[in-house]
């Protein structure tokens, strides 16, 4: 199975339903003890909020490529 790279942070709320919403699939799907290879990036979003704010939109842009990046070289 693939390592699935998730950026969190947009709200940690929303990052735990998705990390949930993904291994409960996995479990339905393989069952027993299975669970999803996952890396999660949690993002401030006091900093992206800012650069909205600022409509810094190519900062943006640049800073969750960068996250994507990490989570591409960590095996996602």
């Amino acid at each position: 199975m693939k390592t699935v790279g998730l950026i969190g942070g947009m709200s940690w709320e929303s990052s735990l339903t998705y990390y949930q919403r993904i291994n409960q699939q996995i479990k339905q799907r393989k069952g027993g003890l299975h669970s999803a290879p996952l890396i999660l990036y949690s993002v401030d979003f006091a900093h992206i909020a800012e650069l909205q704010h600022n409509n810094d939109w190519q900062q943006l842009a640049d800073y969750l490529a960068s996250v994507g990046e990490s989570l591409e070289k960590a095996g996602a």
